[in-house]
């Protein structure tokens, strides 16, 4: 991967190359993007590399701004069976601004790469679709990019324009979760509350929207005010005890660790732990270890959709100066790819009914982990695993589970299909029952938490 160069007069040389080249000069600027600017900048992208992006919104802030997404894939707008959907999200607290600066450059970067034929890239986005939302609070930022990075407070612009915190407004469905674990009940998909429509912020309602329309696989949330990888759970399975932390694991705690690593050790400081007065081994913690947290967007990622979600803490200062963005770049260009190359390690596959049509919403379970998965209306799904042998089941309504043992390497996903029998039919008995008859069918036992 190409460096950047620092010095200006070689920046200024490099400019030149890139215009001889055919390549956008504009991908080798770093400044703060005020809502407009971020447009701009995203539809220059677009216009560069019309052939593998696309630009869509996923919905109106407060104050009718869009919050748009680029996506870059060699077939925008579609999902290729077997293609994994990903997602970066930046900018969810107003103030932190750091991580809506990296997507504007990651989407220029990685389109300007693409162009220029580097390998790595290319196969990146012909295997993956890619989705960018470089800023969920374009509000909230207005709010304090008009304080400036020298005024600029802690919670000035945090909170979206009714100064609601985006990161505490997700449906609460870890308490759901922990009373399920209690009870043997659904570990994965928990259903949403019946009015919770009315009970989050247009962003947050934009965002859920977003995650029912594409089966997202792999994710992270940039944030900023310390630098460390995040990972769930966020919030804790013990009431809150003051000046307590404890740890709360998710059934899949040591991907989830592997994940976080990947992003720290790849970026160049992250990993060394000593960051903004503070210590995280190895650059990363678990969220509730660090303080619980409620109603957070990444535990609601796992507890409602296929997706695994880790917040990614960038940087000590939340609105850094524009003279501080190409190093911030520099030191997070690695990690953003290396974290993005994830979502192509464990297992996928489709499930096919008896005559090889796909079976949509099918649940992919694996003996010993506590959380399953689910196909996509395609059939197709995606399981992250570590390198190991695991037995794995695929099970619908109507349909003979069908159980297959796999082993995963290190490298990318190995492909597993599963092929699902119809259940027999059940015979229905006639009884006589006060001279009339009565169809009855045998009992079945009765299975926790609602589908």
């Amino acid at each position: 991967m190409q460096q950047a160069w620092t010095l200006p007069w070689l920046a200024a040389l490099l400019l030149g190359l890139m215009g001889l080249m055919g390549l956008p000069a504009h991908g080798s600027d770093f400044q703060h993007h005020r809502y407009e600017d971020m447009v701009r900048a995203m539809f220059a992208v677009q216009s560069e590399c019309p052939y593998i992006t696309r630009i869509y919104s996923i919905g109106r802030s407060v104050e009718g701004r869009h919050l748009y997404v680029l996506e870059l894939s060699d077939n925008p707008g579609i999902h290729e069976t077997l293609e994994p959907e990903f997602k970066y999200v930046g900018n969810m607290h107003g103030n932190e601004v750091l991580g809506r600066e990296l997507l504007i450059k990651l989407g220029q970067f990685l389109c300007e790469e693409y162009r220029a034929g580097n390998q790595r890239i290319m196969r990146l986005i012909h295997d993956t679709r890619i989705h960018i939302l470089p800023s969920m609070n374009p509000d909230g930022y207005e709010v304090a990019a008009r304080q400036g990075p020298e005024f600029n407070g802690y919670l000035v612009g945090r909170g979206n324009s009714r100064e609601i915190d985006l990161n505490r407004n997700f449906p609460d469905l870890n308490a759901l979760m922990y009373y399920y674990e209690k009870t043997s009940g659904r570990n994965h998909h928990l259903p949403l509350p019946d009015n919770w429509e009315q009970q989050v912020e247009p962003e947050t309602m934009a965002v859920i929207k977003w995650m029912q329309n594409y089966n997202f696989i792999l994710s992270a949330n940039l944030h900023g005010g310390a630098v460390v990888a995040n990972y769930p759970f966020d919030k804790s399975r013990d009431p809150r005890i003051r000046g307590r932390t404890t740890y709360a694991a998710t059934p899949d705690d040591k991907i989830f660790r592997k994940l976080a690593r990947t992003y720290s050790y790849a970026h160049s400081w992250m990993h060394k732990g000593w960051n903004c007065g503070d210590f995280f081994d190895e650059g990363i913690t678990n969220g509730a270890s660090w303080y619980s947290l409620s109603k957070g967007m990444q535990d609601f990622n796992y507890l409602y959709t296929n997706c695994f979600e880790i917040t990614l803490e960038l940087s000590c200062d939340k609105f850094p100066p524009a003279s501080a963005l190409p190093r911030e770049w520099l030191g997070n260009r690695e990690a953003l790819v290396s974290y993005l190359e994830q979502v192509h390690h464990g297992i996928k596959g489709m499930v096919y009914d008896e005559n090889s049509n796909p079976v949509g919403n099918a649940e992919i379970s694996v003996a010993g982990v506590n959380h399953d998965v689910t196909t996509g209306v395609d059939g197709d799904y995606f399981r992250l695993l570590l390198p190991g042998t695991y037995t794995v089941t695929a099970s619908a309504p109507g349909y003979v589970p069908s159980t297959s043992t796999v082993t995963v390497g290190p490298a990318e996903a190995i492909q597993l299909h599963f092929y699902l029998k119809p259940a027999p039919k059940q015979n229905l008995k006639v009884k006589p029952h006060n001279g009339k008859k009565n169809l009855s069918s045998p009992k079945s036992p009765l299975k926790l938490g609602p589908r």
